[in-house]
C-alpha cells in the first residue's frame, strides 16, 4: 500500500513537472518569436537603441514569468506533500 501511496505521489508531481516546463517552454518559445519580430522591424544601428531596450524588457519578462511558474510549482507539490502527510498521520480508516 506504501509503494501505490509514494508512486501516486511521485506521478502527481512529475505531471505538475511537465506542466510547469511545458508552459516555460511556451513562453520561451513566444519570446523567441518576440525578438525575431523585433529584429526584423528595428535596425541594430547601436548597443543602447530602442532594438537593446525591447530585447532586454523581454528577456526580464520572460525571467519573472518562469520564475512565477517555478513557484507556483513549488507551492503546489509543498501543498499536496502536507496533504498526503496528514492524510497519512490520521490513517484511512478515520475517513469513513
Amino acid at each position: 500500500m506504501a509503494d501505490t501511496q509514494q508512486k501516486t505521489r511521485d506521478d502527481g508531481a512529475l505531471r505538475i513537472i511537465d506542466s510547469v516546463q511545458d508552459a516555460e517552454n511556451s513562453a520561451l518559445e513566444a519570446v523567441r518569436k518576440f525578438l525575431d519580430t523585433v529584429d526584423g522591424v528595428f535596425p541594430d544601428v547601436n548597443v543602447e537603441g530602442p532594438r537593446r531596450k525591447i530585447i532586454d524588457a523581454a528577456f526580464r519578462m520572460t525571467e519573472q514569468l518562469v520564475g512565477a511558474s517555478n513557484q507556483l510549482a513549488r507551492r503546489v507539490v509543498t501543498v499536496t506533500e502536507d496533504a498526503l502527510e496528514d492524510y497519512e498521520r490520521s490513517g484511512p480508516a478515520s475517513k469513513k
